[in-house]
């Protein structure tokens, strides 16, 4: 009975401890802009209209010449961060029936960091504009939009409500990072993973040395 309860007790501070470790904040990068995971693509909003983004990446060369890991990441959605180069799509779905009455825009830039934080959109500058479309209604509530992109580096989209004229109140910028792995953890998260699993172990091993002392007292 009481080794029952041992492995009982051991399973539950193995299951606690992971779950800790393994908790991911997500994107929340600017308090006026926020990037988050969301059940289809990823929900990117200000403080005055919202979209669920999502980006497809076709890597460069021929269809041929594709490995099958090139022909998977065709069916995969990315967020902020997108793998390859390659010719990219992008979709996104308009939150709110109101921004379908009105005429968007969307300009498709490379920008260069300027500052020390890549989470604030005030350390980019836009150094060329790979592609833009003209402002026009999306009825249906759905924007869609492709562009090469040639090199890793940053990018952003810009959705423009009202067109080019937009103020920075009706613009929307989802940035984009090209040549990141999107399943790697940030260092913070690997750490944390690692002192969690490091001190259940230890934990564990605690409470069963405790056991077996009181056990061989008996």
């Amino acid at each position: 009975m009481k080794s029952t309860h041992l492995k009982s007790l051991i399973l539950s501070l193995i299951g606690s401890l992971l779950l800790t470790a393994c908790e991911s904040p997500g994107y929340n990068d600017n308090p006026s802009q926020v990037m988050t995971k969301a059940t289809v693509g990823c929900l990117v909003a200000t403080d005055f209209f919202a979209v669920y983004f999502s980006a497809y990446i076709k890597p460069e060369g021929e269809s041929a010449k594709m490995t099958a890991e090139d022909k998977k990441a065709l069916f995969r959605s990315y967020c902020k961060d997108i793998p390859t180069t390659g010719t990219a799509f992008f979709t996104a779905d308009l939150v709110g029936s109101e921004l379908r009455e009105m005429p968007i825009s969307i300009r498709i830039v490379e920008q260069e960091l300027t500052g020390g934080d890549e989470s604030k959109a005030e350390n980019f500058k836009d150094i060329r504009t790979i592609s833009e479309v003209p402002g026009k209604l999306y009825p249906r509530g759905v924007v869609e939009a492709q562009a090469k992109l040639d090199k890793n580096g940053y990018y952003a989209i810009y959705l423009m409500v009202g067109g080019d004229e937009a103020s920075d109140e009706d613009r929307l910028r989802i940035p984009m990072h090209v040549g990141v792995d999107p399943d790697a953890k940030p260092i913070g998260i690997r750490i944390a993973m690692g002192v969690g699993v490091t001190l259940g172990f230890a934990l564990i091993g605690f409470v069963a040395y405790r056991f077996m002392r009181r056990r061989n007292n008996l």
